[in-house]
């Protein structure tokens, strides 16, 4: 918050720097006042100074030289000069010389106020990324996760807390933004990283066999039970159990699942022993579970032993600008498995990527960037190698611009082609294409069948 940084205001125009004093102590920073850049270097040397704000020419110390004996001092703090003689020349040597900006007399004060934010929440960024760093020196795992914007840091910070409890977390957000990622970096930096950790997607597994494959099965429980198996939850003990796609679970099993972690025991199918178990539970969704509580889809008591602590993944398109480390990563990763030597992108194809909007996240990105390293002639990506995103926003403008169906058209040919279109630009994902129609999976599977389309 504004309050917590302290500004110093360096100005021989007595005047000029009482206005700035109050103007700049309106929006809610501590002000500290030099007449002279001799005295700014004192100040800077005498207490903790967030950012300086400073004239240039002044009749002692000049803004200049004062800039460079602060920096000297200091080199992380932002100094923001003030001038009414701007020449380019002067703009180039105040910015090598490490100003952070620079701005014309008489100020913009709409402008004056933009940087000093801009500053000081690049200084909030370098000390969040600083602990980051502080975090992973001291054995801090990752797990594979890319990213180091305002959003990415402050999920690391969550996970980082969360990880070293015994809560049961859900972590929430759209498919493909890396769920399973942020999981597994909660069980690896916790007190059970050196148990396992076990992972269950439950919308991959019917709901006849969900219960043998988390609570296992006795031989002879049911027709092809030809042997005893131990579920995930005995596969996991003294570990974490992740189980991804929670909102899939139906009802029935959730009442199973919830005895389960109230008891902390289970019974396997078929059998009549009692197992205690002793397991970390981590879920992952990307439906709305409060809103299926109030739609009686989802148990509301479930809901809140699941909900302990929230974690929500961030979408690719609030973290845009980790998209060229993500891009450079799967870039390497792919060129290396398919035994390409493609090196780099073009800027024009950076910008490309970085412009989409990428509905399907981290996920849809990798997978466009395999492709065009398994497609790729040359050692560098240019636009044409990512021709689908260039038709996709061109069809998406067009979509934007015109009547996406002419007049005259059954509403239900309507509902089944973006039914059919959804479904192809989610890969087949059936919640993912769920949630784009914004329905549930159970509304989706009905409409299939409805429309005859492939279940």
């Amino acid at each position: 918050m504004a309050e917590l940084y302290r500004v110093l205001v360096v100005d021989d125009d007595t005047a000029h720097r009482t206005m700035l004093r109050t103007l700049v102590g309106d929006w809610g920073y501590a002000i500290v006042e030099a007449d002279d850049g001799e005295a700014a270097i004192a100040a800077v040397r005498a207490r903790p100074i967030d950012l300086v704000l400073m004239d240039i020419r002044m009749v002692r110390v000049s803004g200049i030289e004062a800039l460079e004996q602060i920096k000297a001092i200091n080199p992380a703090i932002p100094i923001v000069l003030m001038t009414a003689y701007a020449s380019v020349e002067m703009a180039v040597d105040v910015l090598k010389k490490g100003a952070y900006d620079y701005l014309l007399k008489p100020l913009d004060f709409d402008k004056l106020r933009l940087t000093l934010e801009r500053a000081l929440e690049h200084i909030r960024l370098t000390a969040e990324n600083r602990q980051l760093k502080r975090q992973l020196e001291a054995g801090f795992q990752r797990s594979d996760i890319i990213g180091s914007s305002p959003a990415m840091v402050r999920m690391m910070e969550t996970v980082a807390q969360v990880a070293v409890s015994e809560a049961t977390v859900m972590v929430t957000g759209e498919s493909g933004t890396g769920k399973e990622l942020v999981a597994a970096a909660i069980h690896h930096n916790s007190p059970r990283k050196e148990g396992p950790f076990v992972k269950v997607n439950c919308a991959a597994i019917t709901e006849t066999l969900l219960e043998s494959e988390l609570f296992g099965h006795e031989k002879g429980a049911f027709t092809g039970a030809d042997r005893r198996k131990e579920g995930r939850f005995i596969q996991a003990d003294g570990g974490s159990l992740f189980l991804d796609e929670v909102g899939e679970m139906p009802v029935s099993m959730q009442v199973k699942l919830l005895r389960v972690i109230q008891e902390r025991e289970l019974t396997r199918v078929g059998g009549e022993q009692v197992i205690p178990v002793d397991v970390r539970l981590i879920v992952a969704t990307n439906q709305d579970l409060a809103q299926m509580v109030k739609a009686g889809t989802f148990r509301e008591d479930l809901y809140y032993r699941l909900n302990v602590v929230e974690l929500k993944t961030p979408p690719l398109r609030e973290r845009r600008e980790d998209i060229p480390l993500l891009a450079a990563s799967f870039l390497t990763r792919f060129a290396e498995k398919n035994r390409k030597s493609v090196e780099r992108f073009s800027p024009r194809a950076m910008d490309l990527l970085i412009r989409h909007p990428w509905p399907g996240n981290v996920r849809e990105l990798m997978n466009t960037i395999e492709r065009a390293v398994v497609l790729a002639r040359t050692t560098c990506l240019d636009e044409s190698d990512f021709a689908v995103l260039t038709a996709r926003l061109h069809e998406t403008d067009t979509a934007l611009s015109s009547s996406a169906f002419p007049a005259d058209i059954p509403l239900e040919r309507i509902e089944r082609e973006a039914i059919v279109n959804t479904l192809a630009s989610a890969d087949g994902n059936k919640s993912e294409a769920a949630r784009r129609l914004g329905i549930t999976r159970k509304t989706l599977r009905e409409k299939l069948k409805k429309y005859d389309l492939p279940l």
